[in-house]
């Protein structure tokens, strides 16, 4: 199969895949030809994404900040929730320190953040 080996091929199949995605809908037939270009030329930008531009894994700081803004959440009401002290927090969110195994399980748990995530792993 063929591949996109420079960033003049990607941003040509980019403007093809942008011309394609009006031409199809979701009742389009899997055999219309311009689908199925759609879908050749989406596959090959998503391979060429990948090794060029990967989304790393983020850190644990900016799921707590986020979680944090989801659920409405202060330093201190965050500092509650988990049962550890406010300084903790801060601790945590500056990076100077990192969680306890246990306070790790309770982030998991009350702010549904992925243990792997919490972990580091």
């Amino acid at each position: 199969m063929m591949k996109i080996l420079n960033k003049i091929a990607y941003e040509a199949t980019m403007a093809r895949i942008e011309e394609l995605l009006p031409l199809v809908d979701d009742n389009t037939p899997m055999s219309d030809k311009n689908l199925i270009e759609l879908d050749l030329l989406s596959g090959l930008a998503a391979e060429y994404e990948e090794e060029h531009y990967p989304i790393g894994k983020p850190a644990l700081v900016d799921i707590i900040k986020l979680r944090m803004y989801e659920m409405g959440l202060t330093q201190t009401s965050l500092a509650s929730l988990l049962g550890i002290s406010k300084s903790r927090i801060s601790d945590y969110l500056n990076g100077r320190s990192e969680p306890t195994l246990q306070v790790a399980r309770e982030m998991s748990v009350k702010l549904n953040i992925d243990a792997s995530i919490v972990l580091g792993v």
